[in-house]
């Protein structure tokens, strides 16, 4: 099969290093791809937004399947117009999109189907009034999120009232995230701690695929702001067989159920953001795509052929699928551009990653990075590399990650230093 990969990050670096490694796959096209990706696919200089150009370019190669990777043409509805076109797809539809294009929609959703997540209210651009006495009615913390899609940014924790109120100014009167924020949902606080849980859906069929953990805060000790991941590492030990179950029963499957029954059934990798709380597990949001760093993660562990799976999704014959699993650890740490979350200073050289790879056990997957007119790699973006480091058990993943991290030369790069601290605190 001749395969076409849309997205350029380390997601889609992962993705093409498990796809380009099946023997269904006679040639992977990757676009916009990265300098990494382009060492191991051919690259197509086509926007991962750029709908007409994605679909004149699986028209003119001619491609067999498309994967997309990232959020953005799913929200936009690619898939849609990709299978409009007589070209196979692998991803959401426009409308089971919606899942994780519109914070809104979600929440109503899961009200619709009585799937468990945190209280809430929406409020739109003209109704920052009332959105400010929710907040003083309802007292602090509170989370304020960004409707629509803000690169992992949109979503503030606010300890305070004011915080809150500040927040909910700068989306809705300010316009801080531009159109994603025109609308916002304020929801309750919830206690406890967060895992990411994973299923390849064909439809009606969740096969689960696995689970991690992340760290969104830019810095240490979970401070700074929120970020689209410095970090993670699969499988959590925090998740046991019981509560990874109640996920399934209580939030997975009615989702898959509940969107069937409004007529968008859904088909792609299903990812529930879920806080594990005294009251049991809820729902915090809903991606509609591998997670990104948690898809590191999770792709190095999988021993089956993942193109084979993503077929059968597709082609909603996953009842009967089945997929293994390295009994291993795995953790990633993301390197970043200094200003990260914010404007990242990027043109800056990356050595070491040959001597970074050469670490037993250690991936580099690449996100924002390009070839400089000398060849060289350098930076350009905010998350720029993503080390991801196998192993027996979980400290033994992470100390191979950080040796690997240490060879590598990047005067405007930096990184957490205690991804895994949760799996790894004393007892």
């Amino acid at each position: 099969m001749r395969i076409l990969l849309v997205g350029s990050g380390g997601r889609e670096h992962a993705l093409a290093w498990s796809l380009s490694a099946s023997p269904v796959c006679d040639e992977l096209i990757v676009a916009p791809g990265n300098a990494g990706i382009a060492e191991i696919a051919r690259t197509a200089p086509v926007a991962a937004a750029d709908l007409d150009g994605l679909v004149a370019l699986a028209k003119t190669e001619p491609v067999d399947f498309v994967v997309v990777g990232p959020e953005q043409p799913l929200v936009l509805g690619l898939v849609d117009r990709l299978e409009a076109a007589g070209i196979p797809a692998f991803g959401p539809s426009l409308a089971a999109a919606r899942l994780e294009g519109s914070k809104a929609f979600m929440k109503e959703f899961c009200a619709r189907h009585a799937i468990p997540t945190a209280r809430f209210r929406r409020f739109g651009a003209q109704e920052l009034g009332a959105a400010r006495d929710y907040i003083r009615s309802k007292g602090a913390p509170l989370v304020i999120k960004a409707d629509g899609l803000a690169a992992g940014k949109g979503v503030v924790v606010a300890p305070t009232v004011d915080e809150a109120e500040a927040t909910a100014t700068a989306s809705l009167k300010d316009a801080k995230f531009g159109a994603a924020g025109e609308t916002i949902v304020i929801e309750d606080y919830l206690e406890g701690e967060e895992v990411s849980v994973f299923a390849l859906c064909d439809g009606e069929t969740a096969l689960p695929f696995d689970a991690a953990q992340d760290h969104k805060r830019a810095f240490d000790d979970d401070r700074g702001p929120n970020t689209g991941g410095m970090g993670a590492y699969s499988p959590p030990p925090i998740l046991s067989p019981t509560l990874e179950r109640r996920i399934r029963e209580e939030i997975i499957a009615p989702t898959l159920a509940g969107a069937k029954r409004e007529g968008m059934p859904f088909k792609g990798f299903l990812f529930a953001g879920i806080m594990l709380t005294a009251e049991g597990p809820k729902l915090l949001e809903y991606n509609v795509r591998l997670g990104d760093p948690e898809a590191q993660t999770l792709l190095v562990r999988l021993k089956s052929d993942l193109l084979p799976a993503l077929v059968a999704a597709r082609d909603g014959v996953l009842r009967n699928f089945d997929l293994r699993w390295y009994e291993t650890s795995a953790l990633t740490v993301v390197m970043a551009a200094q200003g990260y979350p914010g404007e990242s200073k990027t043109g800056g050289l990356i050595e070491g990653l040959e001597e970074a790879a050469a670490v037993e056990g250690v991936t580099l997957f690449h996100a924002g990075t390009r070839r400089g007119e000398d060849g060289r790699i350098v930076a350009a973006g905010g998350r720029v590399l993503n080390v991801t480091a196998t192993a027996a058990n979980l400290a033994e993943a992470r100390d191979r990650a950080y040796r690997a991290v240490d060879r590598i030369r990047w005067a405007e790069g930096y990184c957490r230093r205690d991804i895994g601290w949760r799996a790894l605190r004393p007892a």
